[in-house]
């Protein structure tokens, strides 16, 4: 299923593509030696709602996060490359998919550490959810993928809902 056809502004989704770098430090490791998953969720909830807001030109707040899988460590001195890009936008809500890397320095290979996705609530002032004044259109077969997973995620979401999760 395509975007909804309304009267709203379309984008590219290349348009709100947010990267951002970090270094793993001291500070950022648990007592195992390796990047706290606390703190890595915090970097991945910061892109997601950079990514978010460079999108629908408003605040946000952050709804919900779906398939956050840890796949790989990182340790210190490690660089991580964190990338978020929007799958999905609703009345006042949107999607966004972070992808999370371990970047060797030396060679420039990258190595998946982790992948979630976000949904970010466009609001006023006040905290009011209001609606998102772009929506995007697919304009790849991965990009309408994205799209098409994200309503089947936003359904878990309601159905988890009425059971109480």
């Amino acid at each position: 299923m395509a975007p909804c056809n309304d009267n709203r502004k379309i984008k590219s989704v290349s348009d709100s593509l947010t990267e951002c770098m970090r270094i793993v430090k001291y500070e950022d490791i648990n007592g195992g030696t390796r990047l706290f998953g606390g703190r890595l969720m915090q970097w991945m909830d910061e892109t997601a709602g950079i990514c978010a807001m460079r999108h629908c030109k408003n605040a946000i707040t952050t709804a919900a996060v779906d398939n956050l899988q840890f796949k790989k460590g990182a340790y210190i001195g490690d660089v991580i490359l964190l990338s978020a890009k929007i799958t999905h936008v609703g009345n006042t809500s949107m999607e966004v998919r972070v992808d999370v890397y371990l970047e060797e320095i030396k060679t420039g290979l990258r190595y998946a550490l982790n992948r979630a996705y976000f949904t970010e609530v466009s609001v006023s002032e006040d905290g009011t959810p209001i609606p998102v004044e772009y929506t995007i259109k697919p304009e790849t077969p991965s990009e309408q993928a994205e799209w098409e997973g994200a309503l089947k995620r936003i359904e878990m979401r309601k159905q988890r809902r009425t059971q109480g999760y």
